[in-house]
């Protein structure tokens, strides 16, 4: 058994794979570390670990980690899927938590050795990046656009010496005092909705940007994707729906909107940035599609 770990190069947890999970994974698999240099380097190196034929690759690392690992092998693959796997040394570790991932060292290798699996469906999207140029974008977990995507830019290269928690939390209340919300059109098969929304997410976990359960009673196998639409509320509101959807409770609020769908349409009147698991996809128009099944995760 061939395994591949894709290591956040930049993360500050590195050392704690290399100390206490490397050591004992190398004693007793066939393993190689490929460690990131760069942004998005990790779906370059997934998409490498694919055409050698690895039987497992892990992502070490966090959600975005594990978004560009899924991009790297199904953009460029049809038919032999490796399984997949996460070993959770992110920030927020949305997907991880759901699964029940950890990085224990004696965890992973019974996993492993078991080469247990649960069959994962994936969120798949298609739209135009910031060149105009047709793109497709997998993910496992969330997408969003309103202040999801500037709350993303907000992050980027910023300090976590604060933890998840506040980090999270001080780029959110930033964000909701310079974005005012955006007229959307979100269409399904059975439904649609026209409105000025401040969070539009899409979601096929239950919670994203680290703990906020957006979709308290999803499943990732179930076929269909999780809609949470907050549209244009309070600063008071806001903050209340902040408690409630931490505490993994539906809002129930005429403003706050919850929808399941298996194909979405989303169009905005002005340019609108759509991201997914912190990666920043493109914009809107968007067609947003789930994939059921679509590949094996290591559970």
């Amino acid at each position: 058994m061939k395994v591949a770990v894709i290591l956040n190069g930049v993360s500050r947890k590195k050392e704690t794979f290399y100390k206490e999970v490397y050591p004992l994974l190398s004693r007793h698999l066939t393993i190689r570390v490929l460690e990131t240099e760069y942004s998005g380097h990790a779906e370059g190196l997934a998409a490498a670990a694919l055409l050698e034929d690895y039987d497992i690759i892990l992502a070490a690392g966090g959600d975005g980690t594990l978004n560009q690992v899924i991009n790297g092998v199904l953009k460029n693959t049809s038919n032999r899927l490796p399984l997949i796997g996460i070993i959770p040394l992110g920030t927020g570790n949305d997907f991880a938590r759901l699964c029940g991932a950890t990085a224990n060292p004696e965890y992973l290798l019974k996993l492993l050795n078991a080469g247990s699996s649960r069959k994962i469906d994936v969120g798949v999207i298609h739209c135009h990046n910031d060149t105009g140029d047709s793109t497709t974008h997998y993910f496992i977990n969330a997408c969003s656009i309103g202040m999801g995507p500037e709350v993303v830019k907000r992050l980027a290269g910023k300090s976590r010496w604060w933890g998840p928690e506040i980090t999270y939390l001080k780029s959110i209340l930033t964000v909701f005092f310079s974005h005012h919300g955006q007229e959307i059109s979100c269409t399904a098969s059975a439904w649609k909705w026209i409105g000025r929304a401040r969070v539009l997410a899409i979601a096929n976990g239950r919670s994203f940007g680290n703990q906020m359960y957006i979709a308290p009673d999803a499943a990732p196998d179930d076929g269909v994707l999780n809609l949470f639409i907050a549209g244009d509320v309070s600063l008071l509101k806001f903050l209340y729906c902040l408690l409630l959807v931490k505490a993994k409770k539906k809002v129930d609020d005429p403003k706050i909107l919850y929808y399941t769908a298996s194909h979405i349409e989303l169009n905005s009147n002005k340019p609108c940035l759509l991201e997914a698991e912190g990666e920043m996809v493109g914009l809107l128009p968007a067609t947003v599609t789930v994939l059921p099944k679509r590949i094996s995760f290591l559970q």
